[in-house]
């Protein structure tokens, strides 16, 4: 998951300087890359219900009025148009092909499905790890900040995409513990 940053705040020459380092570190990669934005209806109605019970429970009636006076702001500001929740992902890809040994014409030709031994594996985790943390440090460079998701966060993520309404309000299944380690 990637920060975000308000470029047309900033400077022309700011603006100039991050799209150098973004092109610098688009040139850097020897691996695709693909870039995800999610955009997503945020749900506002438990955050006013909030609001009303505070603004219930205060006993002091200054504070109380300017509870319901924000209350009603935002319950306008959500009726006059959707309120929106972007979220930005680079998606590091990385395939156990790129760890045999093999020329480009055996690839192409490799259509089963090939067993991993521990070491394989423990060999992948880290080349995919390294990759990861190439693009964390380019992504840095330019201004933003990039974390790997853990296997909630992921598993989260893919479930919202195939269940938006669903998201949108809230709700995720309960994750079984074995799933949850990352």
């Amino acid at each position: 998951m990637v920060s975000s940053l308000n470029f047309a705040l900033k400077s022309d020459e700011e603006q100039s300087a991050i799209i150098y380092q973004f092109q610098n570190f688009l040139n850097s990669l020897d691996f695709s890359c693909q870039v995800v934005v999610q955009s997503r209806r945020i749900n506002m109605t438990g955050y006013l219900d909030k609001l009303e019970e505070i603004e219930e429970k205060e006993k002091n009636e200054l504070l109380k009025l300017q509870v319901s006076e924000y209350r009603k702001f935002i319950d306008e500001i959500v009726k006059g148009g959707t309120i929106m929740q972007k979220s930005f992902y680079v998606i590091v890809p990385f395939s156990t092909l790129e760890t045999q040994k093999m020329g480009e014409g055996e690839r192409r030709q490799f259509q089963k499905i090939i067993s991993l031994t521990e070491e394989d594996f423990q060999r992948a985790k880290v080349q995919l790890w390294q990759r990861v943390e190439f693009v964390a440090l380019g992504l840095r460079a330019c201004g933003l900040e990039a974390v790997p998701l853990n296997n909630i966060e992921l598993i989260e993520l893919f479930w919202g995409l195939h269940h938006p309404l669903e998201a949108e309000r809230g709700y995720y299944p309960d994750i079984p513990p074995e799933l949850a380690e990352y």
